[in-house]
């Protein structure tokens, strides 16, 4: 895919950098722009409910790399439903696995899982390297609207972002299926 010869690595650096500050970016995904933070970060994670104006409670996705930035937020499940959920990924599935007994309330929106992916995406995969730990993942918009699917398109809809990392958005016409760990029952389709 283009998007990474597309990005330069001044600017994940800069995408980095932002996030270790505590900062709001967005960034292509498979299907949409996302809104990210450093999810250990709690003043990070509730600006970006505020902007999108989202309640706590929904939670929040993760995206990674690869699964070993995603497996200090999780708990493992059996090896047969480990052994499906890790031959989706990388892909657009994002899974809800049992959360980690330290996972903040912020991001579990008071529930025991959590709900995370390892993004297909070359460019969100090369962020979560800069970032050197998995990203949250929330698409850009208003709580209820359309999604952007373009960095204008973020600019007009999300005012208040400290960074945009410039790249196309993956081929999906919707957002990520997300699916129960568990028992592998598609929550969203």
């Amino acid at each position: 895919m283009q998007a990474i010869a597309d990005a330069q690595p001044w600017q994940l650096r800069e995408a980095a950098r932002q996030v270790g500050r505590g900062g709001l970016i967005a960034y292509p995904t498979e299907a949409v722009y996302g809104l990210g933070c450093d999810p250990r970060c709690r003043e990070a994670v509730q600006g970006l409910l505020r902007l999108k104006r989202r309640s706590a409670n929904k939670g929040l996705i993760l995206i990674a790399a690869n699964f070993e930035q995603l497996a200090p937020w999780v708990r493992l499940l059996d090896q047969v439903r480990m052994a499906e959920i890790l031959a989706s990924w990388p892909g657009p599935i994002t899974w809800v696995l049992p959360a980690a007994p330290d996972v903040p309330e912020w991001l579990a929106g008071g529930r025991q899982s959590l709900a995370v992916r390892v993004t297909a995406h070359p460019l969100s995969a090369a962020l979560c390297q800069a970032c050197r730990t998995a990203l949250v993942s929330t698409s850009a918009n208003l709580a209820g609207h359309p999604p952007a699917r373009s960095p204008l398109q973020v600019r007009l809809r999300c005012p208040g972002i400290d960074h945009i990392l410039h790249g196309p958005v993956g081929g999906l016409r919707r957002p990520s299926v997300i699916r129960d760990g568990a028992t592998g029952r598609v929550i969203r389709g």
